[in-house]
């Protein structure tokens, strides 16, 4: 079961690739390429789940943390142009 929902986030983590490639939108490839940093994190919780391996989670989640961060970065150095004040 858990086998088939890996394959499942693989399948969605490619589509969301191509959107982040063939966005029209800056907002768009952004948008995509959060949910490419959440399709990893449920790829790396499965994973560990799979193997086993309980530090994996945690892995994810300070994995997690940082999409967060790096997205709202970006979209703050487009928005202003500047990512100092």
């Amino acid at each position: 079961m858990f086998g088939a929902a890996a394959v499942a986030v693989l399948a969605t983590l490619v589509l969301a690739l191509v959107r982040a490639v063939l966005g029209p939108t800056v907002f768009d490839r952004v948008l995509a390429g959060n949910t490419v940093g959440t399709l990893a994190v449920l790829l790396l919780a499965t994973i560990g789940f799979v193997v086993e391996r309980p530090e994996f989670l945690d892995l994810a989640i300070v994995y997690g943390v940082l999409n967060v961060v790096g997205t709202i970065a970006v979209l703050k150095f487009f928005r202003y142009g500047d990512l100092g004040e």
